[in-house]
């Protein structure tokens, strides 16, 4: 299902006015999100099975699978995730669909409605416009990528999900979350109820320790990797143990040795629920922007002889991911697109690049205000060894590339340029 963009305009004049609502100081507190779920009846107390899912990095990587695991087994699943790529509608899937136009424009105007104009944030209006949504509609589960942290995320209204989820946890967002991973680490598990099993991935001991810390508070039983579950490739294949017993599976369709970890917890989630099809866990997830591989389009076509790859990861670990899979699949002629936000820890994801590519061209993302500027991560990347210039687009870079005989080209460094990067190629997710 795809949305005609010429039948967008309603929902984006809504999104718009909902911008202006958002309080002068960002505060993570959950007073708004409440209030607005009271004034709705409170949807969030009417949805299907929830399976949340916080972390730093893997969190929408882990949701795919999951959600292809339980579709593969026939069941219907609610999928809320963020931010967009391209188009508001990706956020919400209703049974599995994208949102249509009417729907969105439905619910995005009652909670506006209910609100009446007082101070909300984007992302808790919006996450309180999917809960309605999804309330609505018949569904088996219902999945919920946190926003922000955990413990204040506007999605932290479910007193009861199925499954809790905790990926790996490092350094994000320390201006909201703290400084140091324990702190980190206290805002995801924020997330973990009373009873109700946690599955965690591969964690810094400091993490972890604060992770299990809270699942006893909670008394929540916890399913963690190397303890409870194990996950490794062996002759091309994946292996996953538990109690229950051993899986010999396809490796993961989303590419990258890190997605091992996450295609554990997938089946980790899938085993506690007692539910899905594991083999789909790992053979049919989809997940735009995570060394997605353009293989057709406005930007492939500037490029047909040349491996193209799309990675939205912006922080130190998707850095030290993205090289880490650069290095398992050498290939001579390897350079990189990179735009960033200042935002972000530019040093840290750079740095593991230094011994992948042959050299980076750098370029800001357009509409954001926030973008580094091409000149500014030039310069980092020169500082992080990597030899480096500048582009006024990322078109005029892969034109630029293409006449050097490069052999791979990744796009990296934030979904905001994903997102631009797609709608250059014409290769909208669906």
């Amino acid at each position: 299902m795809t949305c005609d963009p010429a039948r967008t305009q309603g929902s984006d004049r809504v999104l718009a006015r909902l911008m202006a609502l958002h309080p002068k100081v960002i505060d993570l507190v959950l007073d708004r999100v409440w209030r607005l779920l009271g004034a709705l009846d409170h949807p969030e107390r009417k949805l299907p099975p929830v399976i949340h899912v916080a972390g730093t990095n893997g969190k929408g990587s882990t949701l795919a699978m999951i959600r292809a695991g339980l579709e593969g087994a026939g069941a219907r699943c609610h999928v809320y995730t963020s931010p967009h790529l391209a188009r508001f509608h990706e956020r919400i899937r209703l049974a599995g669909t994208l949102i249509s136009e009417d729907a969105l424009l439905d619910v995005l105007e009652e909670c506006e409605a209910a609100n009446d104009g007082a101070p909300i944030t984007y992302f808790e209006i919006t996450t309180v416009a999917a809960f309605l949504a999804f309330s609505r509609m018949q569904a088996d589960y219902t999945l919920l990528e946190v926003g922000l942290g955990g413990r204040l995320d506007a999605t932290n209204v479910i007193d009861q999900p199925a499954v809790t989820v905790i990926t790996p946890v490092s350094y994000d967002h320390q201006q909201f979350l703290g400084n140091t991973l324990p702190e980190i680490a206290r805002e995801k598990a924020g997330i973990i109820k009373r009873g109700v099993p946690c599955v965690v991935t591969r964690q810094d001991e400091a993490a972890l320790e604060v992770i299990e810390a809270q699942a006893e508070r909670c008394g929540a039983p916890v399913l963690a990797q190397g303890q409870h579950w194990h996950v490794y490739e062996e002759r091309g294949r994946l292996v996953y143990q538990d109690e229950r017993g051993l899986l010999d599976l396809p490796l993961p369709a989303l590419p990258g040795t890190h997605q091992m970890d996450n295609a554990g917890a997938a089946l980790a989630v899938l085993r506690a629920l007692d539910a899905g099809n594991p083999e789909a866990a790992m053979t049919q997830a989809v997940w735009p922007a995570r060394m997605q591989k353009l293989t057709q389009g406005h930007l492939k076509a500037l490029l047909p002889d040349a491996e193209m790859w799309l990675d939205g990861g912006h922080n130190p670990q998707a850095g030290a991911a993205l090289a880490a899979y650069l290095a398992s699949h050498p290939v001579p002629g390897t350079h990189v697109i990179c735009g960033m936000l200042r935002t972000k820890d530019v040093a840290g994801f750079l740095n593991p690049l230094a011994k992948v590519s042959e050299s980076l061209t750098a370029v800001s993302i357009p509409g954001e205000a926030a973008t580094l500027s091409a000149e500014e991560t030039r310069a980092a990347a020169q500082a992080a060894g990597i030899k480096a210039m500048t582009a006024p687009s990322v078109e005029a870079a892969v034109r630029t590339l293409a006449q050097t005989g490069a052999r791979r080209v990744i796009i990296c460094g934030s979904l905001y340029l994903a997102g631009e990067v797609l709608r250059q190629n014409r290769t909208l997710p669906h």
